[in-house]
């Protein structure tokens, strides 16, 4: 089979994207990993097929390079709630970079942001900005480590990319595989960190109080997303807070993903339970550069003595690009309009996957639904999702099988995305009746796993 590499070097004219593919040869000469965003590297997608870059982005939709216009069901991973290039959130962030960044001294854009967030996320007492998801999550366990006089973390889920978290792979038996993705070394993570950061399986209350209790006395923090393709258990999230409190632990929800997506005040909202600090980013600024933790007031203000600081998190037009969301999710009903959305998705897509016989399933909510195989042995697996992104990106719909959707979306971006999976569904079928996969690929079988990436 061709490798990715030999693809990107010997067979740009015969691309459907030539544009990208050159842009892309060039990232790998200059740009360290190619992408600053792992989910961007092409080799995981269709390479030579699904567009690399993008030059602009409207409401529900992208443009690539090479001139195709497609209906994008992954919204800049999640961050873009609202739509790209939301007017009032634009105009917000003009506004203020004609006003300045706001450098030099304290902005009183960081009060009326954190403001809105207390209003309207439960355990908002105290707030503080950053510029993204893996900042967030690092401040709040900093201020976990401070506020309890202890270091070890209790994880579930995925929560970045720093040491504290990496270091899980320090220990034997590679934790991450099944929280964040197989192959990541902790390359360049201390190895005096091995023991400080372990894992506990989601829905089950017994493994995180294992956990505890051999850890008794010397655990900071238990941080876990409350949902995402997966949901939570009756009963499981108010198990994991009072387990949490009986040992003398901070509860963290990673609100990365969910937060404003799954209600106004997010997950917290959503289950009803509330945790001493949760992280937000991605749709609180509706795609620009904004970060923040948020918790109860006795637990974040411990940030006052901890050396906490960076210049550009309290810059300027983040905070109006913020500010400007949050008081649209909190005078309207985003997340009623999305969901609605989710399900015409979720109920028509359940339909095409009846008809067609695929094996795939739908898994999570209609705010953001998962395409999950089922029933296909693993050594296929990625061919049969590189074949649906393939025919589905030629057909002009990019996202999959996660799903993301935003506020602008049409009922016609809904049709032609339909159409586009409805295509993919048929050949798909196709190639599991004919018992060859790969015949019908025109680009290389994608890339899972980050060791296979490097």
């Amino acid at each position: 089979m061709t490798l990715p590499s030999e693809v990107c070097e010997n067979n740009l004219m015969d691309s459907r994207v030539p544009r990208s593919m050159e842009l892309y040869r060039r990232a790998g000469e200059r740009i360290a990993g190619k992408t600053h965003l792992f989910g961007r590297r092409a080799e995981l997608q269709a390479l030579g097929v699904s567009p690399i870059y993008s030059d602009r982005q409207k409401d529900g939709h992208i443009y690539d390079v090479d001139g195709h216009d497609y209906v994008d069901f992954n919204m800049g991973a999640g961050a873009v709630f609202l739509g790209h290039a939301y007017p009032p959130v634009v105009e917000a962030v003009q506004q203020q970079a004609a006003r300045g960044t706001g450098l030099t001294i304290n902005h009183p854009l960081e009060l009326e942001a954190a403001d809105v967030l207390h209003e309207i996320v439960p355990c908002a007492e105290m707030v503080r900005f950053c510029k993204g998801g893996g900042e967030a999550d690092m401040i709040a366990i900093r201020i976990a480590r401070a506020a309890t006089g202890r270091s070890k973390v209790l994880f579930c889920g995925y929560h970045g990319w720093h040491d504290w978290y990496i270091a899980a792979n320090l220990t034997a038996g590679t934790p991450l595989d099944s929280h964040l993705l197989p192959g990541i070394t902790p390359l360049g993570v201390p190895k005096e960190l091995a023991g400080t950061t372990i894992p506990f399986e989601y829905n089950n209350l017994a493994s995180l109080e294992a956990a505890l209790e051999a850890n008794s006395g010397e655990v900071a923090c238990v941080i876990l997303e409350a949902a995402r393709s997966f949901q939570p258990q009756p009963g499981y999230l108010e198990g994991v807070r009072d387990l949490t409190h009986r040992h003398g632990a901070l509860l963290i929800f990673d609100e990365v993903v969910t937060g404003f997506r799954f209600a106004r005040g997010g997950a917290q909202e959503y289950y009803g339970v509330v945790p001493d600090l949760a992280t937000f980013a991605k749709c609180i600024s509706n795609g620009f550069a904004l970060g923040a933790v948020c918790g109860k007031r006795e637990v974040m203000s411990v940030a006052t003595e901890s050396f906490i600081s960076s210049v550009y998190w309290a810059e300027a037009t983040g905070l109006a690009a913020g500010k400007a969301t949050l008081e649209i999710y909190r005078d309207q009903d985003i997340c009623q309009a999305v969901w609605q959305f989710g399900e015409s998705f979720m109920r028509q897509c359940g339909q095409l996957i009846e008809q067609t016989g695929v094996p795939m399933k739908l898994a999570g909510l209609p705010c953001s639904p998962l395409l999950a195989l089922e029933g296909v042995a693993p050594e296929h697996r990625d061919a049969l999702i590189t074949l649906y992104m393939q025919e589905t990106a030629k057909r002009g719909l990019v996202g999959g099988p996660s799903h993301f959707f935003c506020y602008t979306h049409t009922e016609a971006d809904l049709r032609c995305a339909l159409r586009a999976i409805g295509g993919a569904f048929l050949l798909i079928r196709r190639a599991l009746d004919e018992g060859d996969i790969v015949k019908h690929l025109e680009c290389p079988v994608r890339q899972s796993g980050f060791r296979r990436m490097v």
